[in-house]
């Protein structure tokens, strides 16, 4: 089997698979019930188990796992005595924020100026297509060489925790030589990536009470302590002034010696306005990849739009907070509430609630695997060798694997480059990378089946 023949196959595929992400794209599968059906996902789901089906795979089950939501599984099997790989993606997705701000419906995908838009196109349907298309490029050119589960979360935004406890409940189920999770990106079109670090996240509600009602601000305002305003001061306290994140008792100076991010290609990518200034201190990549970063998430307080003169009674937030490798997810959690607790002014009534949590991780590079995926990279990208670079957001499920296959040798490939905007208006993936990573990952497990004989 040759990496022409592959990359040939693979580009055969890309009007079916653009007709797949269309369906999947279609279904509205965010995991938050109280804003969108939970028929959604399920339909998504169903989508997933006909697709794996249809492909071969043994035992497809929908698992209904502890937060309420499913997953679903599958495995085909390889040849007697293959090692075995698990690929990963997610098919819930991100709400699509401010439907206006799309320049085309989110739930719609459409081809615009070479690239896919829709919710979820790369984060992480997408990833979804492009294992389905590396298994059938390998069933076309001489079959697939190794045993292959694939697991498709239904809950990963939301940060609930659902595959990872119904993970730990099945330790037998997941468990593989290999694990391509593909839930990244490359750093940037055309440069084939590896993340070798996640950051991982704790998700923190935060409420401030100060009086029984609100109050007429002409005829208590000045003295009659406000919620609002509390909850103003507690979040600046989770800032120094450089914009640094401070939260009491955790460290924030760590270095990041891997792949660097300039700073105007960054302020390029983010769409940093001009005159306004990056927040925190050392290298772009220190910030966002080895240190922790606080977000304020949203603010329940009145609206501009039909707001009355009052002092406000209570007021509430919820928090994000990443956390680099060497750091517990659980302490953060702890320390990020005593902090929210300790910086509240005025005696006011304060309480916190976790509301999610993932721990961080950092794969071992120097492993077999990695110099199969070097391997696939440099045959797919013509040119280009394999660059490692951290990311900044989580998936928790990467640190409950890493725990329950200490063995297991855990990759992270996918499609969220920059230009892809995951999580924002206007997503997009770009279909020369679907293309060139679909043939990355096939070739990847022609060689690590190689290796393993």
């Amino acid at each position: 089997m040759s990496s022409h023949s592959v990359a040939a196959t693979v580009a055969s595929l890309m009007p079916r698979a653009k007709e797949e992400l269309t369906e999947l794209v279609a279904f509205q599968s965010v995991a938050d019930f109280g804003q969108f059906p939970r028929s959604e996902s399920e339909g998504a789901a169903r989508w997933i188990v006909d697709a794996l089906t249809a492909e071969g795979f043994q035992d497809v089950a929908v698992l209904d796992t502890p937060d309420g939501t499913q997953s679903v599984y599958g495995f085909l099997p390889g040849p007697e005595g293959a090692r075995t790989v698990l690929l990963y993606a997610h098919y819930d997705v991100q709400p699509p924020l401010d439907d206006a701000g799309w320049t085309t419906p989110p739930f719609e995908l459409t081809e615009r100026d070479g690239r896919w838009y829709g919710r979820g196109t790369a984060d992480c349907k997408g990833g979804l297509i492009m294992h389905l298309l590396a298994l059938r490029a390998l069933k076309a050119n001489g079959g697939v060489p190794v045993h292959v589960k694939v697991i498709v979360e239904g809950s990963e935004e939301q940060g609930t925790g659902g595959l990872e406890r119904y993970a730990e409940a099945h330790p037998e189920l997941l468990r593989a030589d290999a694990i391509v999770i593909g839930d990244s990106g490359n750093f940037r079109p055309g440069l084939p990536t590896v993340t070798s670090m996640l950051r991982g996240m704790t998700l923190v509600r935060l409420r401030i009470d100060t009086l029984e009602g609100n109050l007429h601000s002409g005829q208590f305002g000045g003295a009659a302590p406000d919620a609002l305003a509390a909850l103003v001061r507690v979040l600046d306290s989770l800032r120094a002034e450089d914009g640094s994140t401070t939260v009491d008792g955790l460290t924030g100076d760590a270095v990041w010696d891997g792949l660097q991010y300039d700073d105007e290609q960054f302020r390029q990518d983010a769409g940093v306005l001009d005159g306004v200034r990056l927040i925190g201190s050392g290298t772009v990549a220190d910030r966002i990849w080895a240190r922790p970063a606080v977000t304020v998430l949203g603010i329940d307080c009145p609206p501009v739009v039909g707001a009355t003169p009052s002092v406000q009674a209570s007021a509430g937030a919820l928090i994000s907070l990443r956390v680099p490798p060497g750091t517990d997810a659980a302490e953060a959690t702890e320390l990020l509430r005593a902090h929210l607790e300790a910086h509240t002014p005025w005696g006011a009534r304060v309480s916190t609630e976790q509301v999610g949590q993932g721990q961080p991780f950092r794969a071992d590079t120097g492993s077999p695997a990695y110099r199969a995926m070097a391997d696939a990279m440099a045959a797919a990208y013509p040119g280009q060798e394999m660059s490692q670079a951290g990311q900044g957001g989580s998936i928790p499920l990467c640190s409950t694997l890493a725990a329950l296959y200490p063995q297991a040798e855990i990759l992270l490939i996918g499609l969220s480059e920059p230009e892809a905007r995951i999580h924002a208006v206007n997503e997009s993936v770009s279909p020369e990378e679907l293309e060139r990573l679909s043939v990355t990952e096939a070739l990847f497990l022609r060689n690590y089946a190689s290796g393993a004989s």
